[in-house]
């Protein structure tokens, strides 16, 4: 693994951004809402960069791979609870904050697959047999 920061990484950082951005929309929300939709909403958002965060500090790359699913799972997780809060009238137009959680996504993937190609070592030569 790299020995740069997780900050360094800009998933993380679209990451930060979004988590900020549903605090700030679901300031708007009802109330009533508080420990439903948007304590939902806010801690799948957070879990995102914290999942990023927590698997570069594994030692592990297995263990990184494992808190980056966790991570991406949250983004569907997120984009699932933004399409409810349109659809209950509490969000105008998710299609903006449904394309930056699948563009985050999107980069998890990539990420997961570096570090599967990376993870993976070469084949082992076997000996050759004398011809008989």
């Amino acid at each position: 693994m790299s020995k740069s920061s997780y900050r360094d990484l800009l998933v993380w950082q679209k990451a930060r951004v979004l988590a900020k951005d549903i605090y700030i929309l679901t300031r708007r929300f009802p109330r009533t809402e508080t420990f439903g939709i948007v304590s939902q909403m806010r801690r799948s958002a957070v879990s995102i960069a914290c999942n990023i965060a927590e698997g570069q500090g594994r030692w592990t790359r297995p263990d990184y791979r494992r808190f980056l699913l966790i991570a991406r799972g949250s983004t569907f997780e997120l984009e699932t609870q933004i399409i409810i809060a349109a659809d209950i009238g509490y969000i105008e137009d998710p299609d903006a904050l449904i394309e930056r959680t699948s563009e985050i996504a999107r980069m998890l993937n990539g990420l997961l697959k570096y570090l599967s190609k990376v993870q993976r070592k070469p084949p082992v030569p076997r000996p050759l047999r004398p011809a008989p």
